[in-house]
């Protein structure tokens, strides 16, 4: 496998191998031994699947006190993954970087704790992998403004289509810092 440095510590696109014929191809989703060698979680908590129309945008999506690390491929169709680093004690703090995850390509993020999720669907629609470094509380799930100004994300949809709960999203320096997460001693 491949991995691609994003410019934001432990934020990394992975490329697996694909071993394909006339027949269709076999690739490794998830490997402890080859994806702990550059640095993932030897473990995930919990699998997710979520499928998403056309103009979806999710997020910017995140867990605190107990954050999650997720590895997100694309099973079908393709994304404009994006993940923004909201620790405050980080020298990368309100850094983001973005990428297209595709059925296509194969690639996956991994987003590390400490770092809020999003993505749009470019096309007609997309179903995501996740796996999570701890399970999903529904009392820590928070959220900050796709469109937050001083994350200034290039997202290549305008006007995407939003929950409820995405579009009333405060900006990230609404949040106390307190509510955030920190970087690991």
């Amino acid at each position: 496998m491949k991995t691609i440095e994003t410019g934001i510590p432990g934020l990394l696109i992975i490329e697996p191998v694909i071993h394909g014929d006339e027949r269709g191809f076999f690739m490794e989703t998830w490997n402890a031994n080859r994806y702990g060698e550059v640095g993932l979680p030897a473990q995930f908590a919990q699998s997710n699947v979520s499928r998403s129309g056309p103009g979806v945008l999710r997020g910017l999506h995140f867990q605190f006190p107990e954050p999650q690390g997720k590895l997100v491929s694309v099973l079908e169709g393709r994304v404009f993954d994006v993940a923004v680093d909201i620790r405050p004690d980080s020298p990368t703090f309100r850094q983001w970087a973005g990428v297209e995850l595709s059925a296509k390509n194969h690639r996956q993020l991994y987003v590390p704790e400490g770092f809020a999720h999003g993505f749009c669907v470019l096309g007609e629609s997309a179903l995501l992998s996740y796996f999570c470094t701890s399970v999903y509380r529904s009392e820590f799930d928070a959220v900050i403004a796709w469109d937050d100004p001083e994350i200034a994300i290039r997202w290549p949809i305008e006007n995407g289509q939003l929950s409820a709960k995405d579009a009333s999203a405060p900006c990230l320096s609404e949040i106390a810092a307190e509510s955030l997460p920190h970087m690991k001693s």
